[in-house]
């Protein structure tokens, strides 16, 4: 396999390993004429694959970005369910199980949308064949859906994401807003896990990061009216005094800039040695690394350039050019090359749908988010809410992405944190495990 983490991008179609049951059945109900799962009906779901024998008792669904940037990384997500499913016999126990993708992002921006996320909850909602979900990619996206999947008609649709690191989903944090994590789960009981780190241990990991190479006086930028973006910059900010780093700046950047020269100046008359960037690649990231070179000069230079997961993508690269060199970010979790021999076989097996592009971070966590849900449908069969109360407690050992349980909150009892540097594409150089005490802090509290 490669040697580096490449997270990629463009438009991709989701690789078929099954036969094809095209979805024709309504919203309201789970099956066609002959009593078949016929899957969800709606625009942005594409055709239901089951390759098992018989029909497929039940319906598991994805709910990813599947146009604009995001594209192959979804994909490659998708391929990775389907690996799983396939290697099961597309059953969990005695509950055969068929999987459909679908899309929550706009063609226009190709960016994650809140109506179309709302709108694909309540149609996973409404058809009752449909007990789990793997997604989102996005934490606002989540935000939106997990209420009502949390309400649906004949109990709640358990939810398990491979990517979502938002902490106000799952944990108390300072950040928090609207009564989140409790108000997401009108019902009461919970129906959300995750299998990677919130961003308090990723933040924590950065700061972590910074103290141990030095970078010790760091400006915090953040995309402005994003609350994601916020809140990946707070939580730096809460670890950042217990972890031995000062921060000399808080300022927001507008996406919409044509160039942030100006604001890479203000950031220097504070005499940083480090520049956090806490946002998207997607939010004008690539001028705005352009112009932190040409203002500071380069990333392994007298100012490192660090970001988290949101900027951990080829596109960074891309548009970015020779000004990304050098630049840090992290991704919760492990990069493929770090896994386990069962991760790293996993992530074998994968290449041979990429088209020889490297495997990207989220596609074996897309993978054990599958599995989970099967661990969950194995242990309650198919019920809805049997299913969702599953998740809490599954303990996975030499799992894809390793060993560890899933706690009362919804989050994996580990954090590992990935370290990336940019060069021809991101490439891992260590992993890191914050203290628990420092990944606390970084929720304020």
């Amino acid at each position: 396999m490669s040697k580096h983490v490449k997270l990629l991008l463009g438009l991709g179609a989701l690789a078929i390993v099954a036969m094809v049951i095209v979805a024709c059945g309504s919203s309201d109900d789970s099956s066609d004429d002959s009593g078949n799962v016929a899957g969800v009906s709606a625009d942005t779901c594409g055709e239901m694959t089951y390759g098992g024998e018989g029909s497929p008792d039940a319906l598991i669904v994805s709910d990813l970005p599947l146009q604009g940037d995001s594209a192959d990384r979804s994909k490659q997500m998708n391929d990775a369910v389907t690996q799983v499913l396939d290697t099961a016999g597309w059953k969990a126990g005695n509950t055969t199980i068929g999987f459909q993708a679908c899309d929550d992002s706009l063609a226009d921006t190709g960016l994650w949308d809140e109506q179309t996320c709302k709108d694909n909850a309540t149609a996973y909602s409404d058809d009752k064949s449909v007990i789990g979900v793997v997604g989102t990619y996005n934490s606002g996206c989540a935000q939106a859906m997990i209420p009502i999947l949390n309400q649906a008609d004949g109990g709640s649709v358990a939810m398990v994401s491979p990517g979502n690191t938002a902490i106000c989903l799952t944990e108390s944090a300072d950040t928090c807003t609207d009564g989140t994590p409790d108000s997401l789960y009108p019902a009461g009981d919970r129906n959300y896990a995750r299998v990677v780190p919130n961003d308090a241990a990723q933040g924590a990991g950065l700061v972590t990061y910074a103290a141990g190479n030095g970078i010790k006086r760091v400006a915090v930028l953040f995309a402005a009216n994003d609350d994601t973006s916020y809140g990946q910059a707070q939580t730096f900010i809460n670890a950042s005094g217990p972890g031995g780093v000062k921060v000399t700046e808080q300022l927001e950047w507008d996406p919409e800039a044509a160039s942030y020269t100006d604001l890479m100046n203000k950031v220097k008359k504070s005499d940083p040695d480090g520049i956090l960037l806490a946002g998207l690649t997607e939010q004008n990231g690539g001028q705005l690394i352009k112009d932190k070179v040409a203002v500071f000069g380069p990333n392994d230079g007298s100012v490192a350039l660090m970001a988290p997961d949101g900027f951990a993508q080829q596109s960074t690269i891309d548009e970015a050019g020779p000004a990304s060199a050098g630049m840090i970010a992290t991704v919760p979790g492990r990069a493929p090359e770090l896994l386990s021999d069962s991760g790293k076989q996993f992530v074998k097996q994968l290449e041979s749908k990429t088209g020889g592009q490297p495997v990207e971070i989220y596609a074996p966590y897309a993978g054990q988010a599958a599995q989970v849900l099967l661990d969950a449908i194995e242990s309650a069969g198919n019920d809805r809410a049997g299913v969702a109360r599953a998740l809490y407690g599954i303990k996975v050992t030499d799992g894809i992405t390793g060993d560890f349980t899933i706690t009362d909150t919804g989050d994996p009892d580990v954090s590992p944190i990935t370290v990336n540097k940019a060069g021809k594409e991101f490439e891992p150089v260590e992993v890191i495990e914050p203290k628990a005490n420092l990944i606390k802090a970084a929720r304020g509290q």
